[in-house]
């Protein structure tokens, strides 16, 4: 009988926590399940989880102790620790975790040293503040589709300060011709990065699917921010000349089930 094994994943936010485990996810063939304590079920990292590793089985907080008590052989379990979440949290304690921090190359001594059985590499960001606690704002975007260059103006102003200082955004948007991506900043790093999700086109009316946005940073104004995102959503019409002329141009693809 083999045990399950426990890796506790922790780091700055935007260090590369998620795409680390994302990327330890591919080399396993055991059982895969992925706990972030603490994390809505609207979650953009969740929602990305879900259309790029299916099999991978996400653990709810509410049913945490139910799953983790009941683990098939072998199972591999991935605990990823907010920066909300105290590195000394008894959850921690209770589980005999191999510990993997994900830092920024220049940082040589933190919190996440001592802690870690593993250093991992990450991102070049910048940090948070040590002091001040960030806000978390999230918000979902089903059924919302917008215009690439649209959208673009209003990442670029989002993350250059228009509506306070954003230290991360993350969130998976739909584009006209029926493709979601997935759109990344972190503050110290160059530029917005924007990855097609490996999903069926949707092209058939307004996408049924998950889609959201994640913003982390200091006096945001969330609701500029919500209204700013809603406003350049595309009207019915829209999106059903941008669905056609997709259509006409590719007539083999097919569309995806509604």
């Amino acid at each position: 009988m083999n045990n399950p094994s426990f890796i506790a994943v922790a780091g700055p936010s935007g260090s590369g926590k998620t795409t680390w485990i994302q990327q330890s996810f591919k080399d396993q063939t055991a059982p895969l399940f992925y706990f972030y304590p603490g994390l809505d079920t609207i979650s953009v990292d969740l929602m990305r989880l879900g259309y790029g590793f299916p099999e991978v089985q996400v653990i709810p907080d509410q049913q945490a102790q139910q799953v983790l008590s009941s683990l098939p052989d072998g199972a591999v379990v991935y605990l990823e620790l907010g920066f909300h979440l105290s590195l000394e949290s008894p959850l921690l304690s209770a589980l005999p975790c191999h510990q993997v921090a994900v830092v920024p190359p220049y940082l040589q001594e933190s919190e996440w040293h001592e802690w870690a059985d593993e250093i991992v590499l990450g991102n070049d960001i910048a940090m948070l503040d040590a002091v001040k606690q960030p806000e978390l704002w999230h918000t979902p975007l089903q059924g919302q589709v917008f215009d690439p260059p649209s959208l673009e103006v209003v990442l670029v102003e989002l993350t250059g300060g228009a509506y306070g200082k954003v230290h991360r955004l993350k969130g998976i948007f739909e584009m006209p011709d029926g493709q979601a991506l997935y759109i990344d900043f972190v503050a110290g790093l160059e530029g917005i990065e924007y990855t097609e999700l490996n999903i069926p086109r949707w092209l058939e009316g307004r996408p049924h699917r998950l889609s959201g946005i994640e913003v982390t940073g200091y006096n945001l104004e969330q609701k500029l921010i919500a209204q700013t995102l809603l406003d350049g959503s595309l009207a019915d019409d829209m999106i059903a000349s941008y669905q056609q002329q997709y259509k006409t141009l590719n007539p083999v693809e097919e569309e995806i089930a509604v």
